[in-house]
């Protein structure tokens, strides 16, 4: 499929992919893939390989948290380590603002505005990930390095 076949959100995914010069394709599913065990059965893959896409809303802004599909994130124990305030799960108008993109689709790009990104370091383990491509039927995969390159995210613990 060509990026022109994709759905408008993915196309915005796909434009950013490249401009950051990460190759992988965007694999558009023929089910909604909107959680990690869906996207992991879909793909074929580990779930811990999912990257999910969770925004939560922190210090008066949306924070984007990259984690593997193997396990949640401790908001408090997060919040600990960032030196931050509370993190809460966004609302569904919040998560669509910040990137313009539905709950169970969010890329880790693509957004109208650069977020603020952390990166779970589980991640590292896999030497391929895959995370949605804007919709949640759609997804791509990267390396964690890409990943980490993309979303100018911060590495740490978020269990």
């Amino acid at each position: 499929m060509t990026a022109a076949h994709l759905p408008t959100r993915s196309r915005l995914v796909h434009d950013a992919l490249r401009a950051a010069g990460i190759a992988g394709e965007i694999v558009v599913l023929p089910d909604a893939a909107s959680t990690a065990p869906l996207a992991a059965a879909a793909l074929g893959v580990e779930v811990g390989a999912i990257a999910n896409s969770l925004v939560f809303w922190s210090d008066g802004g949306p924070l984007l948290v990259m984690t593997s599909g193997a396990h949640r994130v401790d908001t408090r124990a997060l919040a600990e380590r960032l030196g931050r305030g509370t993190i809460a799960r966004a609302s569904v108008e919040q998560v669509r603002e910040a990137t313009g993109q539905a709950i169970g689709g969010v890329a880790p790009t693509g957004h109208p505005a650069a977020l603020t990104t952390i990166v779970d370091e589980d991640l590292s383990a896999y030497p391929e990930i895959w995370a949605a491509g804007g919709t949640p039927h759609t997804v791509f995969p990267l390396t964690f390095d890409e990943l980490v390159r993309l979303t100018g995210g911060t590495v740490t613990k978020v269990d």
